[in-house]
């Protein structure tokens, strides 16, 4: 578990953080967004110990992270890919940090694999990984002292959409297997598809936060498949409501991922899979964070829509 208790970090006059609280709950998936210069990567360096709170608290598993006897056994940490040791070959990177956590060698290997790097890359100097890579090479880091805990800034920068989906199983199964994850990014797309748990920032105060299909319970899901009666009648029996539109698709007010998951164990293939107006999270992120966007998004589709007819 995570909490973060009124936690104020001041840098002079400018209040980066102000009085933010929220918990991270194991078995759960935390997402944590914001624009740029929010306050979220403010609050994960007051997590993680690099930097000190003026006021208020950050723990994790009951105890601040520099109080942990040997973090890495406890929290798994990637906040910047791109910071690796250039020089080093990625072995030697988790070479590094399993002789520092006190792991068997056969831990390189076994995390090598996990991430997908294969021997080979393993022998490469990191500074000719690609960023995705980088990003791999950064989660076999973390998860190499088999934590209870992740806390990850963009983990999926860098990642094709392949990497990106097998990142998030990844993260879905430590979740589902009882770990805890915080997880901050800018694609709310796979944000709203994983997080059980959203917590938004802006201006450095906490703007929205709780279940994902509660912040999004009112857009609903649209989801379509080959029997729609069949679908409707899965999503009901599993407790939601769901009418069938008459072209195939259902609406529900099942989130995406629990529709997905109804119709995957019905035996349905899915054939789409969205928010029932088509925006969700997005539209609730530049709604609620509007005072800390460097543009007005309303005023600059106008110009843009101005120019074409122009």
């Amino acid at each position: 578990m995570i909490r973060i208790d009124s936690l104020t970090k001041r840098y002079g006059d400018l209040a980066a953080v102000d009085d933010v609280s929220f918990t991270a709950f194991p078995g759960r998936v935390t997402g944590f967004l914001g624009p740029n210069g929010a306050g979220k990567s403010t609050t994960l360096r007051v997590l993680t110990g690099l930097a000190t709170p003026t006021t208020g608290r950050a723990t994790v598993l009951g105890r601040r992270y520099p109080d942990l006897p040997n973090p890495g056994l406890e929290v798994g940490v990637l906040l910047d890919a791109s910071a690796q040791h250039g020089g080093r070959t990625g072995r030697e990177t988790l070479v590094l940090a399993q002789r520092t956590m006190g792991l068997p060698p056969i831990r390189v290997d076994e995390m090598l694999d996990l991430v997908g790097l294969t021997w080979a890359e393993g022998k490469r100097r990191v500074r000719d990984y690609s960023l995705g890579m980088r990003q791999r090479l950064g989660l076999a880091t973390a998860l190499m002292g088999d934590p209870r805990v992740l806390v990850l800034d963009e983990p999926a920068n860098g990642l094709d959409p392949a990497g990106i989906r097998w990142m998030r199983d990844l993260l879905r199964g430590f979740a589902d297997d009882g770990g805890t994850v915080l997880l901050s990014s800018h694609l709310l797309s796979e944000i709203e598809m994983i997080a059980d748990d959203i917590v938004m920032i802006g201006h450095g105060q906490i703007v929205a936060s709780g279940a994902t299909h509660e912040l999004l319970g009112g857009v609903g899901t649209l989801v379509r498949a080959d029997d729609d009666a069949r679908l409707t009648a899965a999503l009901v029996s599993a407790g939601f409501q769901a009418t069938p539109r008459g072209d195939g698709a259902v609406a529900t007010d099942a989130g995406l991922a629990a529709a997905g998951e109804v119709a995957f164990c019905a035996g349905l293939p899915v054939t789409e899979l969205r928010t029932a107006d088509g925006h969700g999270l997005e539209d609730m992120f530049l709604e609620l964070t509007a005072a800390d966007q460097r543009e007005d998004i309303s005023s600059r589709r106008t110009t843009l829509a101005e120019g074409v007819a122009a």
